[in-house]
């Protein structure tokens, strides 16, 4: 079947003026449009629906059958030969899956709903498909789904998928450029692999030398980024008991020397300062311009922070922090805040030290360090008084808090009953059942209400070591809060009320402190018939965290390093980009010499032809440089007679398919079993 594509041309030869001043008339002139082959768009179709198949979790749930239905009838009439569908019917399809998209999504713009759009796009495309270009467009669009992968994940999995998937759709572009030669699928994979091969070390040589910048090329929509679990900056009952139930990885942690204790591992997020009965938040701060007063009691811990991706700008440390990474700055509250938010694993080197005093508190801070809200929990009010009475001084005050958590039948639990208006007095004197958060809080408004300033600390506690690596492993299910309360000599000082309660919470983690495990993720519990499953995935992680390093987490401090650690001292991009174009040059010129040298043609219709022509040379028959298919043959039919058959049959085989329209591949393999059966 043919299809002809009709276009209108004002030339001369489709132009005719007559000199009675009749006008010009416009003659239709059919530009024929070389069809694709059954096998290259059923390849393509293939490999359109590989490419969409890791969207399907993001895509509504309609328009992953609809892609399916819709590339299943796409093969059914290039196999059966039927007529495509009419344009009304591509129309309203089209018309309707803009729609679903918008119902689905409400809005057009935007990671998801662009996705959903160009996979709803690929498949109308697919129904209007008849030639080379209609194949082309969706071989790129088949591309930009491949990419469009990478925004939802770029782990080692899905990056090895993509590439396999990237090989098949250079197959795919090679059947439909290639087609008039009649290739099978198998010649066309040997070379798309052939082609990835021979780009890798090119990539490679990109990816270590090409000059890195802070933060992406390009910006992303504001959707990219949801979906990612962690800290926020507020804080209520519940928020950190939600987000125990995550065994997603929050960072990982490779320390210079000897990893400290649990109880030791206190990773500082977010201080929240402002509470309004029920919810804390944080105030509006900016990193200070000026050094802090940090007097040191302890030695130093040197490590580094694999943080993964979490569209925030703050940053974890140990508690407390002593240096700063490059492009970012510290609070007044000790807090370490990035210039741009962490949207990809982001390594850092940090110093800390675990036991310290601070300077004195300024009159500002004080006074935000005393707010509670009025008229609520008058119980816990006077309970403060009461102990006022008896000694006012702050220590006392701490040690009478954390008496009371520990010798009244407080209970560490993820499903704590609800709070009303007075949250802290249900809290203390009714329900007294609760996680981190409640005890935090309840402390903290405690010691506000009898004078000592504090401040709720959020972040993560603890974590998991990975002797494969020689790593810790924080999730999201170590997230934890603890107090701060500022003490004359000693500065902010750290109380975590949670250890008076739960203590096996602190020094051996979140599993040991629930008696449910179910509550917890998987790989956030201990022991059970399923233990070698959670060390396989420790074992699969030693792995992830060697790709984030060198792969994920490859910004430029991280160039720099490693281009320094390999002896070339300190480099700017002017020498990188120098190095990366003398590399690839020699890259270049080896590839030219080594193809120069096997000047064998990959096509298998030119090697037979070549191979013919070779046995006729033998006789004495060589083809002339000026001599076409045609004219050889007759030339050797005249000289040799008893040749005229096989000659005549396989020069007209020959031309058909070199010169001719579409061949199936059955007619190459033909060719090729006549030239060796020919004996001149």
């Amino acid at each position: 079947m043919k299809f002809w594509r009709r276009k209108s041309t004002p030339s001369a030869a489709s132009t005719h003026s007559s000199s009675a001043g009749e006008g010009s008339a416009k003659v239709h002139v059919q530009i024929p449009v070389e069809p694709l082959t059954s096998t290259a768009l059923i390849w393509l179709t293939l490999t359109l629906a590989l490419a969409v198949a890791p969207h399907a979790n993001e895509l509504p749930v309609w328009l992953a059958p609809a892609f399916l239905i819709i590339a299943g009838w796409r093969v059914f009439i290039a196999i059966r030969k039927q007529p495509l569908p009419p344009r009304w019917v591509l129309l309203t399809l089209a018309l309707l899956a803009t729609a679903g998209v918008l119902v689905s999504f409400r809005t057009l713009f935007g990671r998801d709903p662009g996705v959903a759009l160009m996979t709803a796009m690929a498949a109308c495309k697919l129904l209007e498909t008849r030639g080379l270009r209609d194949g082309v467009v969706l071989v790129f669009l088949g591309y930009l789904l491949v990419m469009s992968n990478l925004l939802y994940s770029q782990e080692i999995p899905m990056v090895a998928y993509l590439l396999g998937v990237v090989t098949l759709m250079l197959v795919s572009q090679m059947l439909i450029h290639r087609q008039h030669a009649g290739l099978t699928a198998l010649a066309p994979l040997r070379l798309a692999g052939k082609m990835v091969l021979v780009a890798i070390p090119v990539m490679l040589v990109l990816f270590v030398l090409f000059p890195r910048i802070p933060g992406p090329l390009w910006g992303l929509p504001k959707d990219a980024y949801k979906g990612r679990t962690g800290l926020s900056g507020e804080m209520e009952p519940g928020t950190i008991s939600e987000l125990i139930q995550s065994g997603e990885v929050a960072f990982r942690v490779r320390f210079t020397g000897p990893i400290p204790s649990p109880k030791q591992l206190y990773w500082r997020g977010p201080v929240l300062w402002n509470f309004d009965g029920r919810r804390w938040r944080q105030r509006d701060e900016l990193p200070a311009k000026t050094p802090f007063p940090l007097i040191p009691e302890g030695p130093a811990l040197d490590y580094a922070v694999l943080m993964e991706p979490n569209n925030r700008r703050w940053l974890l440390a140990l508690d407390l922090p002593a240096s700063l990474p490059q492009r970012a700055g510290m609070t007044r509250s000790f807090q370490i805040l990035r210039e741009q938010p962490v949207n990809e694993v982001y390594r850092y080197e940090m110093r800390s030290y675990l036991q310290y005093r601070t300077g004195e508190l300024p009159s500002h801070e004080r006074f935000v360090g005393l707010q509670l809200p009025a008229q609520r929990n008058p119980r816990a009010r006077e309970l403060v008084e009461e102990w006022r009475a008896r000694d006012s001084s702050p220590g006392s005050l701490v040690n009478a808090a954390l008496t009371l958590f520990r010798e009244q039948p407080f209970y560490y639990t993820l499903t704590p009953p609800l709070l009303g208006f007075h949250s802290v007095d249900e809290f203390l004197f009714r329900t007294r059942e609760g996680f981190c958060e409640h005890y935090a809080s309840a402390f903290v408004f405690l010691m506000r209400a009898a004078g000592v300033p504090a401040r709720v600390v959020t972040g993560y506690q603890g974590g998991e070591r990975n002797e494969l690596g020689e790593y810790l492993i924080v999730r999201q299910s170590d997230a934890h809060a603890w107090a701060e309360v500022w003490l004359e000599g000693q500065g902010w000082v750290r109380v975590d009320p949670t250890a008076a309660v739960s203590p096996n919470r602190i020094q051996q983690g979140i599993y040991a402190a629930l008696t449910d495990m179910d509550t917890l993720p998987f790989l956030a519990r201990r022991g059970g018939d399923y233990e070698w499953l959670r060390r396989l995935a420790l074992n699969w992680d030693a792995l992830n965290i060697q790709w984030n390093e060198w792969v994920l987490a490859y910004g430029p401090d991280r160039q720099k390093e490693f281009l320094s650690g390999l002896g070339f001292g300190e480099v700017d991009w002017r020498e990188m980009t120098i190095a990366m174009v003398a590399i690839l040059g020699g890259l270049g010129a080896i590839f030219v010499t080594l193809r120069w040298r096997s000047r064998r043609p990959r096509d298998p219709v030119v090697r037979a032809w070549q191979q013919f022509c070779g046995r006729l040379a033998q006789r004495g028959l060589a083809r002339g440089p000026h001599e076409g298919p045609l004219d050889f043959s007759n030339r050797v039919i005249a000289q040799c007679p008893e040749l005229a058959r096989p000659v005549r049959d396989i020069a007209r085989l020959y031309m058909a398919l070199r010169y001719g329209p579409v061949i199936p591949p059955m007619a190459v393999r033909q060719l090729q079993r006549r030239v060796r059966q020919f004996r001149a």
